[in-house]
């Protein structure tokens, strides 16, 4: 059975396909790729349709990172398909809870950042949108480092499903 993994930011264009991406690439290297299936999703639509942000395209593809996106808008309906949904940051976790239709579904929302050990209490990934290309580069640091416990996390809930 495969495994989903959703990440959500605010408008779908810049957190989250990086996230999103970052991690289809640790689950294709994990040879993971036939069990886990990575999405990414906005909380609200003013971007639906609209493809990453040139300065999140330009960091993936600098990092080399695959940058094919379309913005979309995460439905409380998805909570019924989806395993693990990620939120970039505390707001976004918030609307997310406020979403789920069950505690289970709650349950199914954690940060990014609480999947990387050197994070410490900020576990916000900082919205780069309105700042210049380091905000990228950041916001790509942060989410390859939290990527690594990420995986491990999906690793032992794949295995032991098989087990």
């Amino acid at each position: 059975m495969t495994y989903r993994v959703c990440f959500v930011c605010t408008g779908n264009i810049c957190r989250s396909p990086m996230a999103e991406s970052v991690f289809r690439a640790r689950v294709a290297e994990a040879g993971l790729e036939d069990l886990v299936e990575v999405d990414s999703a906005g909380t609200g639509g003013w971007h639906e349709g609209d493809a990453a942000d040139p300065r999140t395209v330009s960091v993936l593809d600098g990092h080399g990172y695959d940058s094919d996106h379309t913005a979309r808008r995460f439905q409380a309906s998805w909570f019924a398909r989806l395993d693990l949904v990620i939120a970039l940051d505390t707001g976004h976790l918030k609307a997310l809870r406020r979403l789920a239709p069950t505690q289970d579904d709650a349950r199914k929302i954690r940060l990014l950042r609480s999947f990387d050990p050197a994070a410490g209490d900020d576990l916000d990934v900082p919205d780069p949108y309105y700042g210049g290309l380091d905000g990228f580069e950041e916001c790509l640091e942060m989410v390859e480092a939290a990527s690594t416990g990420l995986l491990a996390a999906v690793r032992n809930e794949v295995e032991g499903r098989a087990a």
